[in-house]
C-alpha cells in the first residue's frame, strides 16, 4: 500500500519528576510530543528549534538534545497518512505556554497506566514503551 508519508521532528520534553510534556493541536483530540514537519532542506534540530520556538515559546540549545531513535505509526490527524519521526528527548527547564495551534498542554508519567485523555499512535504503540526505559525517567 503506498500510503503518503510526513517526515517529522518531535520532542520528548520531561521535568525533573519524568513528567513528559505532551501538546494537542487546536480542533484534534489526541495528545502528541510537540514538533512537527520538516520545511525544506532543515536539519532535524533545526527543525525541533522552529517547532518548539513557534508552538511553545521556548528555546533550547542544540546540544540539550539527546536522539532517541527513529519511529513510524499511522497519523494521528490526517487520515491514510503515515508519519516517519525522528525523535529526540532533553529535560525541561523552562515554563512553556501553549502558542500557534497548541491548544492544550498536559503531563504524562510514562510509567502510569495509560491516561483518560487519547494519545496519538505513534505516542501510544512506539514511543511510550521507549520512554519506559530511559533511565532520566526512571530515576527522577
Amino acid at each position: 500500500m503506498n500510503r503518503p508519508i510526513l517526515h517529522i521532528v518531535i520532542a520528548c520534553l520531561y521535568d525533573r519528576n519524568g513528567q513528559v510534556l505532551v501538546v494537542r493541536k487546536r480542533g484534534t483530540r489526541y495528545f502528541m510530543l510537540p514538533g512537527g514537519k520538516v520545511e525544506g532542506a532543515e536539519t532535524p534540530l533545526a527543525t525541533l528549534a522552529r517547532e518548539l520556538h513557534e508552538e511553545l515559546g521556548m528555546h533550547i540549545e542544540a546540544e540539550a538534545f539527546d536522539e532517541l531513535g527513529e519511529f513510524e505509526a499511522p497519523a494521528a490527524n490526517e487520515p491514510g497518512h503515515w508519519v516517519m519521526a525522528k525523535a529526540f528527548i532533553a529535560p525541561l527547564h523552562q515554563t512553556v505556554e501553549p502558542l500557534a495551534e497548541i491548544e492544550e498542554l498536559a503531563w504524562l508519567d510514562p510509567h502510569a497506566p495509560t491516561p483518560s485523555y487519547p494519545l496519538a499512535p505513534l505516542l501510544r504503540e512506539q514511543l511510550l514503551p521507549q520512554l519506559r526505559a530511559v533511565p532520566a525517567l526512571a530515576d527522577a
